[in-house]
């Protein structure tokens, strides 16, 4: 459903193929650290940068749909897994700016390796245009001024001159524009790990969501032939 709320919208895209406690904990964290009103979770239709995805994605979107369920902040767009081109983060959120006006902010939730990669992602630059960059990191590695876990490309750390927020709350002031950090509880989950247990009959449990685990076992997803 749309996010009505005035406040800050975080966005959290990925293949979740399947959606684990990971996402729900970054998506959870983020909301809770950012003062977000509410974090819309987007499953990639045809993601550009990984390979084809295990389900198809009317199983990961309903994956999705379960696991968000429980919490009312989270909220599922599908218009990635409608679209019929490949899922770019670029004209995911211009659609966005389309539909909620200019001035409301917007958050692209990010992990910090995802973050180092952004000059590999289609039209990178225009994100800060269209959204704040919300960058998880474990804690106590938190960047001070311009000091980031790892190295960034020339490219990244030019573009992040003069955009770093050492206060959430600054987010609420301008619609896009500032690279935020904050700390996110490590958790050494991974899709990859979930679908290689399945595929070996192993459990799963208390890796994902019950309702979630429960539809894999319903279709009888991330089994090997």
């Amino acid at each position: 459903m749309p996010a009505t709320e005035a406040g800050p919208l975080g966005l959290l895209g990925g293949t979740f193929d399947p959606i684990h406690l990971g996402h729900l904990r970054l998506a959870e964290e983020a909301r809770e650290a950012l003062g977000l009103a509410r974090v819309r979770l987007t499953p990639a239709g045809r993601p550009p940068h990984r390979d084809t995805p295990h389900c198809s994605s009317a199983h990961r979107l309903a994956m999705v749909r379960l696991a968000a369920a429980g919490n009312p902040a989270f909220e599922v767009d599908d218009s990635e897994i409608r679209a019929a081109t490949p899922s770019y983060t670029v004209p995911t959120l211009e659609r966005l700016r389309a539909e909620l006006g200019l001035a409301r902010p917007l958050v692209l939730i990010l992990g910090a390796d995802a973050f180092q990669g952004l000059p590999d992602w289609h039209r990178w630059e225009e994100i800060f245009t269209l959204a704040h960059v919300a960058v998880a990191n474990r804690p106590g590695h938190a960047p001070h001024g311009r000091r980031w876990p790892g190295v960034l490309s020339p490219a990244l750390d030019a573009a992040c001159a003069g955009r770093i927020a050492s206060d959430p709350a600054s987010i609420t002031g301008t619609p896009a524009g500032l690279v935020v950090p904050f700390d996110m509880t490590p958790l050494d989950i991974s899709a990859s790990l979930i679908r290689d247990l399945l595929a070996h009959g192993a459990s799963a449990r208390y890796l994902l969501p019950d309702s979630v685990l429960d539809y894999i076992g319903l279709h009888h997803l991330y089994r090997r032939n």
